[in-house]
């Protein structure tokens, strides 16, 4: 029997019916193609899955650097015992991250995010002066 170039390129064969050599149909060509692609399809969701899972992890928050101009502005401090009180005279003794109204998060944590820093954490031993008393 003559290959046909495409048939070949396909890896088409020939099947037999009734005795008789046929083609494969196109029914069972759509059939074969579309279960390829669906396979592709699964293939990509889960690579895809997998770099989501790595780009969550990149997404948690960071710690607030002390030395971030925005920290810097605000006089933050990761120990409130460091507070320059001549600098923040508003400063008073005992208040810090964790019993300001800023703070979110669940108790417990040493680091929990704030309002103030968005998207980062910050200690609960820490400081700043957008320190505001809880209600």
């Amino acid at each position: 029997m003559p290959r046909d170039s495409w048939a070949f390129f396909l890896h088409i064969r020939l099947m037999s019916n009734s005795g008789h050599d046929r083609r494969t149909s196109r029914r069972t060509l759509l059939r074969g193609l579309a279960l390829g692609a669906a396979g592709a399809a699964l293939g990509a969701g889960a690579a895809i899955g997998g770099r989501g899972a790595r780009a969550a992890e990149a997404a948690q928050p960071t710690k607030v650097d002390v030395h971030d101009p925005q920290a810097v502005a605000l006089g933050y401090v990761e120990n409130a015992s460091q507070v320059d009180t001549k600098k923040y005279p508003q400063y008073a003794p005992g208040s810090n991250c964790d019993n300001c109204l800023q703070l979110q998060g669940k108790p417990g944590n040493n680091y929990r995010p704030c309002t103030l820093f968005s998207g980062k954490l910050v200690a609960v031993a820490g400081w700043c002066s957008g320190w505001a008393a809880e209600m």
